[in-house]
């Protein structure tokens, strides 16, 4: 009798062989269709502090935060339509006990034993982000010396680029560093400022009305013609500001005065 020939794989089998190489990975990979996670393998279940078969079942758009949920959706709806690969992509997840992760996401189409799905690998990148914003945070700190000259004054030179988030975090870092000088007057110098556009002309107006509530008066220098352009520009009311030209200047003002 002639031997019987060999079947196919049947569809418990062909997702089991897909689990066992999933499971091979160090990284968190997520097979789901129609946003329902099919499966999730150890890696992942550790990662998000669960266990498989509370996440099995689970919507895996859930998981994002409240700021990703309607890209992340729009993600999976044209993953699953076109069959495209996405990009990989920077986002934040929300696990099991309620951390929150940031993590690489990349996710592309698979074929799950009969069904269509989407396999989404994620890479934990919390420590890399926190190490990156300290040393930005460690960088600006360096570049905002507040150097003490006599009792009640100090110079604050300003150099590199200061965009939108660095003009944010000087407004917050410059009034922290004031804190316990016991200081009169704070000269600002921005000739070594490289840009000059309506982002640093916000910024002077703004910490200039921070440090006045403070009690503490702002001699600006440096400042170009080209920034007082641009201060017309925003109508930011450079006349409020006291200004000279030079440190040099400033000090002579500041002795003679005190």
């Amino acid at each position: 009798m002639p031997n019987a020939p060999t079947s196919l794989a049947s569809i418990p089998e062909k997702e089991k062989m897909y689990q066992d190489i999933v499971n091979y990975s160090d990284e968190t990979t997520i097979i789901h269709s129609n946003q329902k996670v099919l499966y999730i393998n150890q890696s992942g279940a550790e990662f998000f502090k669960a266990k498989q078969e509370e996440v099995v079942g689970a919507d895996v758009v859930e998981v994002f935060t409240d700021d990703y949920k309607e890209l992340i959706t729009k993600r999976i709806q044209k993953g699953m339509e076109n069959r495209t690969i996405g990009e990989l992509m920077e986002t934040t997840v929300r696990r099991f006990d309620g951390t929150l992760a940031d993590v690489e996401l990349y996710c592309y189409p698979v074929q799950y034993g009969e069904t269509v799905a989407i396999q989404s690998t994620m890479r934990d990148i919390t420590l890399q982000k926190k190490m990156s914003h300290d040393l930005r945070q460690l960088k600006n700190e360096i570049s905002a010396p507040i150097v003490p000259i006599i009792d009640g004054l100090a110079v604050l030179p300003l150099v590199g680029s200061v965009d939108g988030d660095r003009s944010m975090r000087l407004l917050d870092i410059i009034p922290q560093k004031v804190q316990g000088e016991n200081l009169h007057c704070l000269i600002i110098d921005v000739s070594g400022i490289y840009n000059i556009d309506n982002v640093v002309a916000e910024f002077l107006y703004k910490i200039d009305q921070i440090m006045r509530l403070l009690g503490i008066q702002l001699i600006f220098t440096g400042i170009r013609p080209e920034l007082a352009l641009k201060a017309v520009d925003v109508r930011v009311d450079f006349s409020k500001l006291k200004t000279m030209s030079t440190v040099k200047q400033a000090l002579k003002q500041y002795l003679t005065a005190n």
